[in-house]
């Protein structure tokens, strides 16, 4: 979609993005990207599990699904059946930090879409015979990708370890008693804050004219009423003291572990250092757990994961072992390859491998009309402004092996890590 003459340190120009924010606080940016006749929309709401409290764990993602409802001009099942009718698909997902809706389709079909749309951020469907519905729909989803689950049982004692009193610590789908006692009340609550105007922001990129599009956003989303600002839940967490450990029982064939560190928040330089570092540790079967604990034997897979939020997040790694495998040798062999980062610069190819792993990555998000409307509403909610999705390759060429070192000191200390350990025999 951009010509071969764009340079691929910004692969989009943020000065082509329409910015407006109405007087009720939402806020629309349109980006036209004319190479295909499509059009990705995406509403971000600034909302996640950590806004929720104690009693209603995983109201986010129920209300998720209960968007798909109906409202005052489309009524129950008609949001995908519309939206399917002309060609488009629509799709959303919960974080920590976020709510995302996204619809894709051809660029003929924008003001349906945008009625679509403003219908449910404006007056959503909300009763009994849905909320019981959607509630069971959210149960069987704990029970798949949690209850039954290894990593995700050992993933949602991980944050519980990690953090103390940050609402991160509470799992993002909610823990299953809430979810059984939440009310409609609740819900018609959360509706009128949670997903008041100015706690959201469209982003369309695609095959438009972007004042004809404003305008049109403007007719549908610009009556809707300022309402009071989300009460957000205090993210304080008291400093780890030293090294903490959960040994659960799952009915596995062989054991895992699951080593994690509280790193920092998004808008910390050392969060680019770090997607840096994960690739050092992880990525592609060059990286140094691959080849120590795979290839030289230790375990079957091992993975990294770093994700950037609000607060401060969670580095982690994760090694499935093979049948009778030795957890302490496997975090052992974590370790080591930690401090190694720590204590001796990366050396030249191997960092410049990690920025071209990385670089590809982004600039494959960024060649769709969905990654980069994605990639601006993550900048923004995340970092503060849309046009940090355009600087992020630079940025991590202008990091350097001490910049890794630094990181890996600071955020990967030994004795600040929480470890999970699967142990089928515990389950017997």
């Amino acid at each position: 979609m951009r010509g071969p003459e764009l340079d691929p340190e910004a692969p989009f120009d943020p000065g082509a993005v329409h910015a407006v924010s109405l007087s009720n606080g939402l806020r629309l940016r349109v980006l036209a990207e004319r190479g295909w006749p499509t059009v990705s929309y995406q509403t971000f709401f600034q909302v996640g599990s950590r806004d929720e409290r104690p009693g209603i764990t995983g109201i986010s993602h129920l209300f998720e699904h209960m968007m798909f409802n109906g409202a005052a001009r489309y009524g129950p099942k008609e949001f995908d059946r519309v939206l399917e009718g002309r060609g488009g698909h629509s799709n959303a997902f919960t974080s920590t930090d976020l709510t995302v809706y996204h619809d894709d389709f051809a660029a003929d079909a924008l003001e349906v879409v945008a009625d679509l749309e403003s219908d449910r951020m404006e007056s959503l469907r909300i009763d009994d015979a849905v909320l019981e519905q959607e509630r069971a729909v959210v149960k069987e989803e704990r029970r798949l990708r949690t209850d039954d689950s290894a990593f995700g049982l050992m993933e949602e004692q991980l944050e519980a370890l990690v953090f103390l009193a940050h609402p991160y610590r509470w799992p993002v789908v909610g823990w299953m008693a809430d979810i059984e006692r939440i009310t409609r009340a609740d819900c018609e609550a959360f509706f009128r804050s949670a997903y008041a105007p100015s706690n959201a922001a469209v982003y369309l990129v695609g095959d438009v004219d972007p004042d004809r599009a404003l305008q049109l956003l403007e007719r549908r989303y610009g009556h809707l009423p300022a309402r009071p600002p989300l009460a957000r839940t205090p993210g304080d967490e008291p400093e780890q003291r030293g090294p903490r450990q959960a040994i659960i029982g799952f009915p596995a064939e062989a054991p895992a572990i699951l080593v994690g560190w509280r790193g920092p928040a998004a808008r910390s330089p050392d969060s680019l250092a770090l997607d840096l570092v994960q690739a050092c540790l992880a990525i592609g079967e060059a990286s140094r757990l691959r080849r120590r604990m795979i290839h030289g034997g230790g375990a079957v897979s091992v993975n990294a994961s770093w994700g950037w939020r609000i607060d401060p997040g969670v580095f982690m790694v994760f090694a499935e072992l093979p049948p009778g495998g030795r957890a302490d040798r496997a975090e052992r062999m974590i370790l080591e390859e930690v401090a190694r980062l720590a204590d001796r610069p990366v050396a030249g190819a191997e960092l410049r491998r990690a920025r071209a792993l990385l670089r590809s990555a982004l600039l494959h998000e960024l060649g769709t009309h969905h990654g980069l409307a994605q990639a601006l509403g993550q900048a923004e909610a995340l970092l503060g402004d849309w046009r940090e999705a355009a600087r992020a390759l630079g940025r991590y060429e202008a990091l350097g092996p001490a910049d890794l070192r630094r990181a890996a000191r600071a955020w990967l200390d030994p004795a600040r890590r929480s470890t999970v350990i699967l142990d089928p025999r515990e389950a017997r």
